[in-house]
């Protein structure tokens, strides 16, 4: 039985015809979520993909982010046409829906707020000029302090605005890169050939690729929040928060193209080792920057990168904390929306037990992002799932973006099945 919520809607204005102002003005809770996506997917997987198996799993890849996109596009559409988050469609269905997102949910923000962080904090110790010899540990402890100071102090005005900075110059960089590096040729040898994806030894590394391409689908909770906050300061239309919507999935996926495209071109058949550990592998990454740019753009890629990084935390320690927040206090039966307190307290929350988690996991680094990558991919069809179930008896769902779900649905779960069976010994 659903759950009766007083109204607290922050409705979008009527209808209205689009201006290209109109569209700058809605920009921003679509690109907070490629800010949380471009990181590990990106800097990492896209870029080991394309240099270990060369173009074979650009399919792939443009795949996962196409039968993922009505999951994360139904957190912008269902917040701008009904004045709810997602998270108050959880409470409206019922309260088990919300219980299943919010349990979820505190596991997915420790795990991935430590595995973006580990990454942040690697790049900070060894990719960038530092002369000090904190342990990585000691330098992820330092980062979260510097995050949730900066969320206590700016919150979302604040996070807005960098985030289209750091997007607009990562794109630019990565897609010149890319472009030189096409125009160079291939750095490998030209007889190299590259091994087989398609097999049982690779599925894991498939699983940790499609798990945060482009993001965790319950990003989608998360950017459902910004728009509703983005909404009570600068209202605007529907077509302009779908707009803001498929800027920043677009740019997502596009660049997971190009970071696969960098990877093929620059290094594989190379004979280069590939780092497969996060944090090993972001020295080489870097190193195919300047492979192509030239020495000098060494340290800006490396500042670059650790922005990139820097600015995903950020967005992932915000997003939980307003998702969990908001998840309890409906499940306390309170009206309205959780408070800043509230928020505030959950994203403490998630930065300290996440950096517990580093501390834990401190002599297997490597494998925690790759864990992370893993259970956002178990985890999404249960998200995916959650998202439908809110608005597939709409009338006026479009007939295509019904068929996708499905098949997105199908994909998902089908993918989560056969890995699992892999993994208890069923298959291979």
């Amino acid at each position: 039985m659903s759950t009766a919520l007083p109204d607290s809607r922050t409705s979008a204005p009527p209808g209205a015809p689009s201006t290209w102002r109109s569209r700058v003005a809605a920009l921003g809770p679509g690109l907070l979520m490629a800010s949380a996506a471009i990181g590990g997917s990106h800097l990492v997987s896209s870029t080991q993909a394309g240099a270990l198996f060369q173009w074979q799993l650009v399919g792939l890849v443009v795949a996962a982010n196409v039968l993922k996109y009505p999951f994360f596009r139904f957190g912008a559409q269902y917040t701008v046409e009904t004045g709810h988050n997602l998270v108050e469609g959880y409470a409206r269905k019922g309260r088990g829906y919300l219980w299943v997102f919010f349990l979820l949910c505190v596991v997915s923000a420790v795990i991935a707020a430590a595995g973006v962080g580990i990454l942040c904090a690697v790049i900070l110790k060894f990719a960038l000029p530092a002369s000090w010899s904190l342990s990585v540990p000691w330098v992820a402890g330092l980062m979260m302090l510097s995050v949730w100071v900066i969320l206590l102090a700016g919150r979302f005005p604040a996070l807005d605005g960098l985030t289209k900075v750091i997007v607009v110059i990562l794109t630019t960089v990565t897609v010149l890169t890319v472009v030189v590096a096409a125009a160079k040729g291939p750095q490998g040898a030209a007889d190299a050939v590259a091994a087989s994806p398609w097999t049982l030894a690779s599925v894991p590394f498939l699983v940790a690729l499609v798990g945060w391409m482009p993001a965790p689908i319950e990003i989608s909770a998360l950017q459902s929040l910004w728009v509703a906050e983005k909404q009570r300061r600068t209202p605007s239309t529907a077509r302009d928060v779908l707009w803001d919507f498929n800027v920043g999935y677009v740019v997502t996926t596009v660049l997971a193209v190009f970071f696969l495209a960098m990877g093929a071109l620059v290094q594989f058949g190379t004979g280069v080792e590939i780092k497969m550990a996060g944090g090993a592998y972001i020295p080489q990454l870097i190193s195919m920057y300047t492979a192509t740019m030239g020495e000098w753009s060494r340290p800006l890629m490396a500042l670059l990168a650790f922005v990139v990084m820097y600015g995903t935390t950020i967005t992932v320690v915000d997003g939980y904390g307003r998702a969990c927040a908001e998840s309890l206090h409906h499940l306390r039966r309170g009206g309205g929306n959780a408070g800043r307190t509230a928020v505030i307290l959950w994203s403490t929350l998630i930065a300290v037990a996440s950096l517990a988690v580093i501390l834990w996991f401190s002599a297997q680094m490597g494998e925690l992002l790759r864990f992370s990558m893993m259970v956002a991919f178990v985890t999404a069809p249960v998200f995916a799932w959650l998202n439908f179930s809110l608005v597939r008896r709409e009338e006026h769902l479009p007939a295509w973006l019904r068929a996708l779900s499905w098949v997105g649905l199908v994909f998902l779960a089908g993918f989560t099945v056969f890995f699992l069976a892999t993994e208890v010994g069923l298959v291979g």
